[in-house]
């Protein structure tokens, strides 16, 4: 089974973030790390065909709170409907079991024993003083960190949370993640070869 864990940024931010407001965001970049080359990569908006012929291809899209957020955000340039590819957000079933809502940095840090390296404002910042690099850099660092939380689940699993003092267990039921989709296909346009 092919899957690809991704995060986005975006070019620009609204305080309190209403929907208005997420239809007028812009997306800067998209990172992977795709199951299927083992390897991490980036694209801008002029770069996205690209990221269209690999979506294409995918049985899973893994994200952090990515169904509320990068998938619609990202599905404004997409030419079918990414809701089509199965998808799952990990923030989601962490909010399933435990009823409220976790940041990636606080699993990462109770679980993988590391944090993020920014914020999300920060990469707008950055973005609009023209360092790509940079924001290429924290999103693939994101991506990498919502993999190896996936990876972690997958194997034991758990995930981890600080709750005050204590560390402690969120229990995730992982049998069917990697289940294959019923048709084998996720194709949601015709690709143009």
């Amino acid at each position: 089974m092919r899957y690809v864990v991704f995060d986005i940024e975006t070019a620009n931010t609204f305080p309190g973030l209403s929907q208005a407001d997420m239809d007028r965001m812009e997306l800067a970049l998209v990172g992977i790390y795709d199951s299927e080359t083992d390897s991490y990569s980036s694209y801008v908006q002029e770069e996205l065909p690209q990221l269209w012929a690999i979506l294409e291809r995918t049985d899973l899209l893994i994200g952090f709170n990515s169904d509320h957020f990068d998938i619609p955000i990202l599905n404004r340039y997409y030419p079918g409907d990414l809701t089509q590819i199965r998808s799952l957000d990990l923030m989601v079933e962490v909010q399933n079991v435990l009823g409220r809502r976790l940041r990636l940095s606080s699993l990462a840090q109770a679980t993988l024993g590391r944090g993020k390296s920014g914020d999300g404002l920060k990469s707008v910042e950055w973005w609009q003083q023209g360092l790509v690099d940079k924001v290429r850099e924290y999103c693939i660092e994101d991506v990498r960190l919502t993999k190896e939380l996936f990876d972690y689940a997958l194997s034991k699993g758990i995930l981890k949370y600080k709750d005050l003092k204590d560390i402690r267990d969120i229990k995730l039921d992982t049998a069917d993640w990697l289940k294959e989709s019923e048709d084998g296909t996720n194709m949601t346009h015709a690709l143009q070869l």
